[in-house]
């Protein structure tokens, strides 16, 4: 049997481009998920991964809707095969019930995590080019320096409570205790 796997990151989005390919593609049942792939507590997948028997193929669309990284992506693929079942990704052309299809699935992953380790080293080379340059990211802090120091005088001044002061500069309590 088929078993198409769907998945999407938000509730906003929308699942069915990716049903209605796994059925052209055969899926006899369809299970989905509307959470981040880099979350592993996935239900609709364990639930999936449960029911497999001997000689089942999961589908896909493509094989990042089944995890975002390539130790998870393995770890899961290795789960499949394990319980007697193959792997298939419709986009990549990958079919893990062959051995050329499971060297290309090999090769594939490699490659998308590679690619996701460089985005990663760029993202942190420009924060910290930013940052030699004297830019600062993040969001701007709650509390100028003076307020700071205004909120320093009310606790050892005059002995105003945390939850107090926060009230007052309209801040949480934890902002008031970082200063």
């Amino acid at each position: 049997m088929i078993i198409g796997y769907a998945r999407v990151s938000t509730d906003e989005q929308s699942l069915d481009s990716q049903t209605d390919a796994l059925s052209e593609a055969g899926a006899e049942k369809v299970f989905s998920d509307r959470v981040s792939g880099s979350k592993r507590a996935r239900p609709e997948l364990d639930r999936m991964l449960e029911q497999l028997r001997d000689g089942d193929i999961v589908a896909v669309t493509k094989y990042d809707r089944l995890a975002r990284s390539l130790k998870d992506l393995l770890e899961i693929v290795e789960t499949i095969r394990g319980r007697g079942a193959g792997f298939r990704s419709l986009a990549e052309d990958i079919d893990t019930t062959t051995p050329a299809g499971r060297l290309v699935f090999h090769v594939f992953a490699s490659i998308a995590q590679f690619e996701r380790e460089r985005i990663s080293e760029r993202t942190k080379e420009g924060l910290a080019s930013a940052r030699r340059r004297g830019r600062i990211g993040g969001r701007p802090p709650a509390l100028s320096v003076a307020q700071k120091d205004e909120v320093r005088r009310m606790r050892d001044e005059e002995h105003r409570g945390i939850p107090e002061i926060a009230r007052l500069f309209k801040v949480s309590e934890r902002t008031v205790r970082r200063a």
